[in-house]
């Protein structure tokens, strides 16, 4: 048990990312009966369909699970609406996770209604901060994650930093998390364990495309790549993508729309170079769309159940953490070094 898994009540100390167009009702219910901390995508979502679909979350697990938000997307206002709508929805022992620093009125509610916040960073300054807002949690993102960078270090490094200013703070890691050998490693590093999301893309129950599931599990690192391209609803923030027609294009090609997505029974246009990614619901030209996807897709190769995904790697890290030899951690919790911890090549980006 780390501390990550008992702050927020899971069998196993790994969080699935709220990833738009991926990490659906079903998605998220079904990773939290699996013992992990599946999580509900509310990106965009307004308030009544937001607290809908946490009701759907409710009624398929009696375990953890949370909601995440994307404050510098909805703007802080829409986010607070969100919020409202979905705290009171929420049962006991579920978590809100903010991707970025939420403003104090949302960290405020989110603490008021009694449940962990969660905040993911990307810097040391920004885990200053967010522990200042009352963080239970922090997720540090590595640039070797998929999606929107929150800063511009590997995450062992960032890891390292934070670590050395908090040596008391639960901390997770987000990036290069594929397995449950990776899993060990990064607790081994000094992590309480990590959040995943490019291993949860072409699970059965993730929204994101059959194409956008397919290119994931057969994309290696390399096939990976950091650009801003994919600014449209989400401008200055990079974001490492699979590359496609667009990455590798000598100029840029008119803005015009290239696909639509149903969501409810309506139908919304999607213009090339949208932040959106591919979700089930949408048609067009899904190549030239934004396909989030982290270096860990190297180690990412199946489609199968979440409950398979998550069994998996849990049986990795318990064999994992078998074939170290450790000593006992001190007694604040934090897991204890070992010369003989596996390592990874450090990311590179292109």
């Amino acid at each position: 048990m780390t501390r990550l898994a008992d702050r927020l009540g899971l069998a196993l100390p790994l969080l699935q990312a709220g990833m738009g167009a991926v990490a659906g009702a079903e998605l998220c219910a079904a990773v939290s009966r699996a013992g992990a901390g599946g999580t509900l995508a509310l990106y965009k979502e307004p308030p009544a369909r937001a607290a809908r679909l946490v009701r759907e979350v409710a009624a398929a697990t009696g375990r953890p699970f949370g909601v995440n938000v994307i404050p510098e997307v909805t703007g802080p206002a829409a986010c607070l609406d969100q919020l409202r709508a979905v705290l009171p929805e929420l049962p006991r022992g579920a978590f809100v996770t903010s991707f970025g620093l939420p403003d104090a009125d949302a960290a405020r509610a989110v603490r008021a209604a009694g449940h962990p916040l969660v905040i993911q960073v990307g810097t040391v300054m920004e885990a200053d901060t967010a522990l200042g807002q009352g963080a239970a949690v922090l997720v540090l993102q590595g640039t070797e994650a998929g999606g929107h960078l929150l800063g511009r270090l590997p995450v062992h490094h960032l890891l390292a930093g934070v670590r050395a200013r908090h040596p008391h703070a639960v901390l997770a890691v987000a990036g290069g998390i594929a397995t449950g050998g990776d899993l060990a490693d990064a607790i081994a590093r000094g992590a309480d364990g990590a959040m995943a999301g490019t291993l949860f893309i072409p699970v059965a129950e993730s929204t994101a495309h059959p194409i956008f599931k397919q290119r994931v599990t057969e994309a290696v690192a390399d096939d990976t790549l950091v650009t801003s391209l994919f600014r449209i609803g989400w401008p200055h923030r990079p974001h490492r993508v699979l590359g496609n027609r667009l990455t590798i294009a000598g100029q840029r090609a008119p803005t015009t729309f290239i696909a639509t997505t149903r969501v409810d029974g309506r139908e919304y246009p999607i213009p090339r170079y949208s932040a959106a990614a591919p979700g089930n619901g949408t048609t067009g030209r899904i190549e030239e769309m934004a396909m989030y996807c982290g270096r860990s897709c190297t180690r990412v190769t199946g489609r199968h159940p979440a409950a398979v995904t998550v069994a998996r790697l849990s049986q990795e890290y318990e064999s994992a953490r078998g074939l170290r030899t450790t000593s006992p951690g001190p007694a604040n919790g934090i897991p204890a070094r070992t010369s003989g911890s596996a390592s990874r090549p450090q990311s590179q980006e292109r």
